[in-house]
């Protein structure tokens, strides 16, 4: 009898009902015997994608975290509000081009596709694939998710050179305020008119 690694859905006790269903191209939707299933059945949840990109996440601020500290520098004693308060706009706009714009698409590209085009010149992408490309997609797809990412980057680069960075946040808090404005533009003409 040969091994068959993607037997017929339903069967009792087969690899399917343990590991999550096939796709239409024969690939796994989830983590093969990695609970994926389990945890949200029918839903493809690549958990052992996220264990990849949080893994990453996290040996990625270990690491900036071991570099500081050797530098013999230390930490800003506190962020005034200001900062924050730009550190913060800074990391909204930068989630927002990152999953949202059309130009930084062909960084999504790999791992979404275009579902479609929406207000203010933005997209909806989805993610495509299965396991880390899945994940990484979810993650490039949702400005929520690469928040976490953008503002723990800009907070590294806050902490080792605060000019440069406040430098940065102030041209994308500058972009976003635009942005804002350009809203309360359209709301106001419309009312104007009509």
């Amino acid at each position: 009898m040969a091994f068959n690694p993607l037997p017929e859905e339903g069967k009792p006790g087969g690899t399917a009902d343990r590991a999550g269903s096939a796709t239409d191209d024969g690939h796994r939707r989830c983590g093969a015997g990695h609970g994926g299933e389990a945890y949200a059945p029918g839903e493809g949840v690549p958990l052992r994608g996220y264990a990849v990109l949080a893994g990453g996440y996290a040996g990625a601020t270990a690491l900036f975290a071991l570099a500081f500290r050797k530098s013999g520098r230390t930490l800003p004693s506190r962020v005034p509000p200001w900062d924050l308060l730009l550190l913060g706009a800074a990391t909204y706009k930068t989630s927002r081009l990152l999953a949202k714009d059309k130009i930084t698409a062909l960084v999504r590209a790999p791992f979404t596709r275009r579902k479609e085009t929406i207000s203010a010149s933005e997209v909806m992408d989805e993610p495509r694939g299965h396991g880390l490309r899945l994940a990484v997609g979810e993650l490039l797809a949702c400005p929520f998710c690469l928040a976490t990412w953008v503002g723990t980057s800009l907070v590294c680069g806050y902490a080792a050179a605060p000019r440069a960075t406040r430098l940065v946040a102030t041209g994308l808090s500058a972009v976003t305020i635009s942005d804002w404005l350009q809203y309360a533009w359209s709301v106001t003409q419309e009312r104007a008119e009509g």
